[in-house]
């Protein structure tokens, strides 16, 4: 367990050699391969893992790009009307998945933005008038 965990931490903890040291580098939280993310699962050791982390985005990499072209391909074919159902549909989607503040909330956000709006115009307001004051006095 300890050796794991000194794994994760960059190989603080426990003893390792030299081979797993590539190993540890898979398992931190930011790799992007799939078995980067905890399962809860003890997963069994690898010894060629720098190996075959690095085809796999590779392969990833190549496939992008053909979605892409096919996506944007499909896209020039569909009806107008489709399209713009399709964009509002998914706008929709994404407005479902916004975290809406309550009413205390928004008031207090609507009265903090009232207040700061109010402080900048009597600034701007203030370094205006004094500026005015100020070329006046210079050039009467």
């Amino acid at each position: 367990m300890s050796e794991e965990r000194g794994k994760r931490d960059g190989g603080t903890a426990g003893t390792s050699s030299p081979d797993d040291a590539g190993s540890a580098t898979d398992a931190t939280p930011g790799a992007s391969s799939a078995s980067a993310a905890p399962t809860g699962k003890k997963s069994p050791r690898r010894s060629a893992a720098p190996a075959s982390t690095a085809v796999a985005p590779a392969r990833r990499a190549e496939s992008q790009p053909a979605k892409s072209a096919a996506r944007s391909g499909a896209q020039g074919t569909e009806n107008i009307f489709k399209r713009l159902r399709r964009f509002f549909r998914e706008v929709l989607a994404e407005l479902r998945k916004v975290i809406w503040p309550n009413r205390k909330q928004l008031v207090t956000y609507t009265t903090v933005v009232v207040v700061f709006v109010a402080v900048m115009t009597a600034l701007i307001f203030g370094l205006d008038l004094a500026f005015v004051k100020g070329v006046s006095w210079l050039f009467g």
